[in-house]
C-alpha cells in the first residue's frame, strides 16, 4: 500500500537535490564537493518535528536517477516496513542500525555495509541511546513505499 508521504518525500528529495547543486551541473561528468556545512537537511516526516529522521541528497544522476543520499535517524527510532523501487545500499557512518527482512535481523555498526534488492520489504531500528548516520545509494530514483504507514516516532 502506497501512501501520500512518498510523493511528498520525492518533492522534498527533488527540491533538496536542486538546492544542493545550484550553480553546478548535476550531470555525472562533473565533480561535486559538499562539506557538511553546505548540506541541506530536510525532515522526512515533518509532523514528528525534531524527532523526525532527516535526509540530505548528495547527488542524482540525471540520466539514470541513481541517487546518493544521507539520512540521520534519531535514537530509539523504528523505521517501519517499507520497500524501494531501486536496489539500495546502506553504509553506517556512525551509530548502530538494526535491519530486518524475511525473519532475518542484523545489527550493523559504524563502517558496516548492506545491500537490499529492489522491492524487498524491510524495516529498521536505532538503539535507545544512539542515533545513526547512514550513507545510502540507490541505482535508480529513490522512493519509499510504506507497507503499513509511515514512521510514528520513537520506538516503544
Amino acid at each position: 500500500m502506497k501512501v501520500l508521504l512518498p510523493a511528498l518525500l520525492m518533492i522534498t528529495v527533488i527540491g533538496a537535490a536542486s538546492a544542493q547543486t545550484t550553480g553546478q551541473s548535476s550531470a555525472s561528468d562533473h565533480p561535486i564537493y559538499l562539506n557538511p556545512k553546505d548540506m541541506k537537511w530536510d525532515r522526512i516526516v515533518p509532523e514528528l518535528g525534531a524527532g523526525s529522521p532527516e535526509i540530505t541528497i548528495l547527488h542524482v544522476d540525471q540520466k539514470t536517477g541513481a541517487t546518493k543520499l544521507m539520512i540521520r535517524v534519531p535514537q530509539n527510532f523504528h523505521v517501519p516496513k517499507h520497500w524501494h523501487t531501486a536496489n539500495e545500499t546502506h553504509t553506517v557512518v556512525s551509530g548502530t542500525f538494526i535491519m530486518a527482512h524475511d525473519g532475518n535481523r542484523e545489527e550493523l555498526g559504524a563502517g558496516s555495509f548492506n545491500y537490499v534488492p529492489s522491492k524487498l520489504i524491510h524495516e529498521a531500528w536505532t538503539k535507545p541511546d544512539e542515533g545513526t548516520l547512514l550513507l545510502i545509494t540507490v541505482d535508480g530514483p529513490w522512493d519509499v513505499n510504506w507497507v503499513e504507514g509511515p514512521p510514528k516516532g520513537p520506538s516503544n
